[in-house]
């Protein structure tokens, strides 16, 4: 059997999360600046419209991706715990039985999807003049649904698996064809039509598609993937651990998505200057965030490989150190943002309104990075060890009872107004730390490690899927 995982229960706690994390990191910040050509693209080539057409399905797709996104987080936990307990067969099953329910919900969702995406569209209030364009490209994207979720399947079983190269590899296929077919089929390039909207939808399922088939060839080389029985590869079992890890946090997926819905609403209250101002600021927020929201996926799964191994000291080093490394990238990135505002700013617009709130606005924000460091690191810390109900809580404690409502009280104050709003931003995540350490501190998620919570295969239970994929 031909392994490519990586053990994490030996070796340099600091040397295995910065060299795990370091491909991911890139591959974020691939994504996301992917994210920002493929807006280029439909905004400078289409129009205003085309370009609002594509934003307002992400909410959508979002919402029907959220609980994948969540069965992900659980097959990555599952995958270093069991790796860590040296339960090699289990991993082998549970690679298996994850593609098998990842693409099953995939189609589902793709049929239900195509079924009611125009209802969609309504219920969220589209524009009239945009909601054919935002129905074409939202339908072409519907349909590659079922690679999209095996896309990120694989990602995840890789991860679990001590593998961050490889899902950097399969991202970077992904946007050199993305990139190139972009303009091919939104312009419509030598034999293609020209295609719009729907042709950036089709290029991204195109490319996710060719990585998802990639994606099973290197998985088919550890070794971990048993596609070729003659039985159906699925486990009730594995499943319903699937769904137990991953459904809070894919509700806690849901409740970010919400929150952040309703923060954008109160500081839509303030006007349209204001208003650019927190998107052009957002932007460098997104980049800002990158290195805390990896090294949090870093510490899930080099804490849930210890954590499978009843390694408890080691994985609280793991904690420890991820903390530590997280807070020094936040604290350069603080600086940096903080004395570049003007700069940063003035990438997005030349608006002198807009620049002196956006700079007000990425002030407030810098100081907010550091705390979000230390709460990603623990919250990551976690879900490495199953404790997903426990994240979904600390999610909903910050969001909803600090953030917001604090947000909406300062806000309220005109010697105040919006910079209310920018204040929320930095006291939320010191309450979400806090309250992520806190729990960390009380030891309770001893009891919600999942080898320990179940033994090996049955005896029985082998026997029984070995008759069904004998018939």
């Amino acid at each position: 059997m031909k392994h490519n995982n990586i053990d994490f229960t030996t070796g340099s706690i600091p040397h295995h999360l910065i060299v795990f994390a370091i491909p991911m990191l890139i591959g974020n910040l691939l994504q996301t600046f992917y994210n920002t050509v493929d807006s280029i693209w439909v905004g400078r080539f289409l129009g205003p419209e085309a370009l609002a057409a594509v934003s307002v399905s992400f909410p959508i797709l979002f919402l029907l991706i959220a609980f994948a996104t969540g069965l992900g987080i659980a097959n990555n936990v599952m995958i270093a715990q069991y790796l860590g307990a040296k339960r090699e067969e289990e991993v082998a099953r549970t690679v298996t039985n994850a593609l098998t329910v990842f693409t099953v919900i995939g189609i589902v969702t793709m049929v239900v999807g195509l079924q009611f995406h125009e209802e969609l569209l309504e219920l969220i209030r589209t524009p009239q003049e945009i909601l054919p364009l935002a129905s074409s490209y939202l339908f072409i994207f519907l349909l590659g649904l079922p690679f999209l979720f095996v896309y990120n399947a694989i990602n995840a079983i890789f991860q679990g698996m001590g593998n961050s190269k490889t899902p950097l590899l399969l991202l970077v296929y992904a946007t050199i064809l993305n990139v190139i077919l972009d303009p091919i089929l939104i312009l419509g390039v030598g034999p293609f039509p020209r295609m719009e909207v729907a042709g950036a939808a089709l290029a991204t399922t195109i490319a996710q598609g060719v990585s998802g088939f990639l994606g099973l060839h290197f998985l088919g080389k550890t070794g971990f993937l048993r596609l070729r029985t003659k039985g159906f590869p699925f486990s009730p079992r594995l499943t319903m651990i699937m769904i137990k890890l991953g459904l809070p946090a894919g509700v806690q997926q849901v409740i970010l998505s919400l929150g952040f819905l309703v923060m954008t609403t109160l500081v839509n209250g303030f006007g349209k200057t204001v208003i650019a101002a927190f998107g052009a600021g957002s932007r460098v927020d997104q980049f800002a965030f990158l290195p805390a929201m990896t090294f949090s996926l870093a510490i899930s799964s080099v804490a849930g490989q210890n954590l499978g191994a009843f390694n408890f000291q080691r994985a609280k080093e793991v904690a420890r150190w991820g903390a530590i490394i997280s807070s020094l990238f936040a604290i350069a990135i603080t600086t940096f943002v903080f004395l570049m505002t003007s700069l940063l700013i003035r990438i997005f617009t030349n608006d002198e309104a807009v620049v002196h709130h956006g700079i007000v606005y990425l002030r407030f924000a810098s100081f907010s990075y550091l705390p979000l460091a230390l709460m990603f690191a623990y919250n990551g810390f976690l879900r490495g060890a199953g404790d997903t109900v426990q994240t979904m809580i600390n999610t909903i404690l910050t969001l909803w009872v600090v953030r917001i409502p604090l947000a909406k009280f300062l806000s309220s104050f005109p010697s105040l107004g919006e910079k209310g709003i920018w204040l929320s931003q930095i006291i939320g995540p010191i309450a979400g730390f806090l309250i992520a350490y806190i729990y960390f501190l009380t030891g309770r998620w001893q009891s919600k490690i999942l080898v320990g919570q179940e033994a090996p295969l049955k005896a029985q239970e082998v026997c029984c899927e070995s008759m069904s994929s004998s018939r």
